[in-house]
Parts: structure tokens; sequence; C-alpha cells
């Protein structure tokens, strides 16, 4: 009795293997796309550096606040950089014109001096050359007072000459040592860091009373409202990408949501290391809430049709032939391709029934 249950038992499974299960096309929807994976980043998020070298001081916000452009995020002390600009605003107190301007009126008094003189000199001059004509006095005395108007016309002039340099030299020092401080200022500024952006401090990199250089990330800021999506494609399948196309999302972050996008930048230079290319997408209806660096998946739309001839692609044979019911072998040419179906152009149609060619 239980042979004869072993013998039907093995007939039965014997029955079942050579039984083959047959597959008709179907017509139906398909789309070919690429695919790709990537990171989401902020609008103009980048990595905020350090300008000059120092030891951070004060830390003006937190990982998560909104900035400006403009907004300080955080200073570094340079106590060098502080004495240059201490110098530089007492250098330009000591040459300011007003600092100075006892200096000029000594200048000023001098040159009146010097006119007075050469207008008392010119009239004794004027009234020895009257006497002379009247035969009184001597040639020296003429000579000597012709003499003594020349230098002091001299001299006035010298005066006038000495005013205007002393005036240029502190009008020139004034505005030197005014530019100078407006340059130390300037350098002192860049150590103060701020926004170049409208967005929010994603990133503080540093504590207060690190030491930090101009080769140190402090920071990464970036617009919260608009994001990119950057896909590395492989260099394969590049060509087949164009601006325009539908993107497909998904993301960990929201399970069970497909989020649509558009390719709207395509890299021209490969990465020659993973031998891909940046490709840029924009949300079209993006998620309510995103964070820099998030991963996702993605699926370029290449071409969609609405009804193909559609088989599965595991009954493709060397991806050219295909195996009907009765172990006739089929050449056809085909065209769409998902991850499970593939278009059928020619060889076969909607009613012929397939197997798998492999047993």
């Amino acid at each position: 009795m239980h042979k004869l249950i072993f013998i039907l038992f093995l007939s039965f499974l014997i029955s079942c293997k050579n039984k083959t299960v047959k597959i008709k096309p179907i017509v139906s929807a398909i789309s070919e796309s690429v695919y790709a994976s990537g990171t989401i980043k902020s609008n103009q998020q980048y990595q905020a550096f350090a300008t000059a070298n120092g030891t951070i001081q004060t830390i003006y916000v937190q990982e998560g606040d909104s900035v400006k452009i403009g907004t300080p995020v955080l200073l570094i002390a340079n106590e060098l950089q502080q004495l240059n600009t201490n110098n530089a605003a007492l250098t330009a107190r000591f040459n300011e014109v007003g600092a100075n301007q006892g200096k000029l009126n000594d200048a000023k008094q001098l040159i009146a001096f010097q006119n007075n003189k050469m207008k008392n000199d010119s009239i004794l001059l004027i009234r020895q050359q009257n006497l002379w004509k009247q035969n009184i006095g001597t040639k020296v005395e003429l000579e000597q007072r012709e003499l003594a108007y020349e230098n002091s016309t001299l001299t006035y002039k010298s005066a006038v000459i000495k005013y205007n340099d002393l005036k240029k030299q502190l009008d020139f020092m004034a505005l030197q040592s005014k530019t100078n401080l407006e340059i130390s200022q300037k350098q002192a500024g860049d150590f103060t860091l701020k926004s170049e952006v409208n967005g929010v401090v994603y990133k503080l990199y540093k504590e207060k009373g690190e030491a930090v250089n101009s080769q140190t990330p402090l920071a990464l800021i970036g617009n919260n409202n608009q994001f990119t999506l950057e896909m590395q494609v492989d260099e394969y399948d590049i060509f087949k990408i164009k601006n325009g196309l539908k993107v497909l999302i998904t993301m960990d972050s929201y399970k069970d949501k497909v989020f649509e996008a558009k390719v709207y930048n395509i890299s021209p230079m490969m990465n020659e290391r993973s031998k891909t290319f940046l490709v840029k997408a924009s949300f079209v209806n993006p998620p309510e809430k995103l964070y820099p660096f998030v991963s996702f998946e993605a699926n370029i739309v290449i071409q969609t049709k609405q009804k193909a001839l559609l088989i599965p692609r595991n009954l493709l044979l060397n991806d050219s032939t295909v195996v009907k019911s009765n172990d006739e072998k089929v050449v056809i040419k085909t065209g769409l391709k998902d991850y499970q179906m593939v278009e059928i152009l020619s060889g076969i149609n909607a009613n012929d029934e397939l197997i798998n060619p492999i047993k």
C-alpha cells in the first residue's frame, strides 16, 4: 500500500514538472528609464571658509538658525590684526589735517610776516630811488635797498611755496592714513564670517576656542526653500539624457511615495574615477520638508508608450529570440524595455503563446 502511494506521488511530481506555463503577450503602457542615485542639495549651498588664521572668539548663530546675506556667523580673533588696526587708527588721528592746523597757521603767519617785510622793503626802495633822482644819498644805499627788496620778495615766495608744500603733505598723509585705516578695518572685518545667502545654517564645523586657517571650513549654509537633486549617471546612459526629461524620485525618508522632478542641467565633464556624469533636476512638487545630503533613487524616463505589445524579459533568448508553445524559435525585434517587461515590435503577435526558453 505504501509503495503504491509513493508511485502515485512520484507520477504527480513528474507530471507537474513536465507541465509548461504558456504566456501570451499583453498590450499595456511601458516606459524606458535610466536608473541613477544621488543626494539632495540646498540651492546656493556652500561651505564657508575662514579668510584668515586665528581662533574662534564668538559664534553668533546655532545650527538651524535662519540667516540673511551679511548676517554675522562667527568672529575669528587675531591679536596682531587688532593691534595693526589700533595703530592705523592712531596714525590716522595724528595725521588729520585738523590735528596739524597749528603747523599751517605758523606757515600762514610766516607768509604774512614776509609779505609785510616785502611791502616795507618796497616802500623804502621807492623812497631811496626818489632821493637818488634828487641826487640825495649814495649809490651804495640804493643798491642796499634794491638787494633788501629782492631778498624779502624771494623769502615771501619761498614762504608761500613752503606753505603749499606743507598743506599738500598734510593732506596726503591724512588721506594715506585714512586709507590705511580703512584697509586695516576691512582686514579686521574679514575676521567676521558672514552669510553670503539668505537661508539656513545647516552645520557648524568648529566650536569656540578652536584654531582655524584659510583652508578650514567653518559652516555649511544654504537656501532652505529650494533644493536641487544631484544624480550620477553612468557614461553608458548619458547620451540618452536631455533637459526637460521626467524623473521619478523615491527616498527612504518618504517611503511609499514617488515624487516627480525634471532634468535641468547636465554636466559636460565626466568624473574619471566613477565614470559618471553629474545630472541635476528640480522637484515639480517637492516634499513638505527636506534636508541637504538626503539620498534618493531616481528613474529618468527616456520614452513612454501608452499602448505597446509586451512580454516578460525572462522569455527572451539572447535578447533576440522567443520560443513558442510548439517549441518553435522566432527571431523578434524589441523596442522599449523596463526592469520586467520588453516591447515587441515584430516577430509575434498578441495571440501567440510563448514559453520560458530555459526549462
